[in-house]
């Protein structure tokens, strides 16, 4: 992976909100992350959809559901670009976690 590629596929906000969620939590279910962003499931979806492409993230279908982790093939050099991101910026995606915490933690989670 270049770093062009790279970059390119996180200059989404809903892109790079959704990998900080992912890189902070390890995985997350496509429903948990429709609720953390407030976004229909076509639309987060096609942004997963599009980090799976750039190969940055990797999923696994468990029933109806699919589940997001970052690729275990993942340059090293990009693994702690995320990271450091995910650690550096809780502002930014603070209230994302927090919903997404609660989406995982309800007892009346979707997935």
């Amino acid at each position: 992976m270049d770093p062009c590629t790279f970059f390119k596929c996180l200059a989404d906000d809903t892109r790079l909100k959704s990998l900080l969620l992912i890189a902070k939590i390890n995985e997350a279910c496509v429903c948990d992350l429709m609720e953390a962003l407030e976004l229909d499931q076509p639309k987060t979806s096609r942004h997963l959809a599009q980090l799976r492409k750039c190969g940055i993230l990797a999923d696994e279908r468990r029933g109806k559901w699919v589940y997001y982790k970052l690729h275990p093939a993942l340059p090293q050099w990009a693994r702690e670009v995320i990271l450091s991101a995910a650690a550096h910026n809780d502002n930014y995606f603070s209230s994302p976690l927090k919903k997404l915490i609660a989406s995982q933690s309800s007892t009346n989670s979707c997935c």
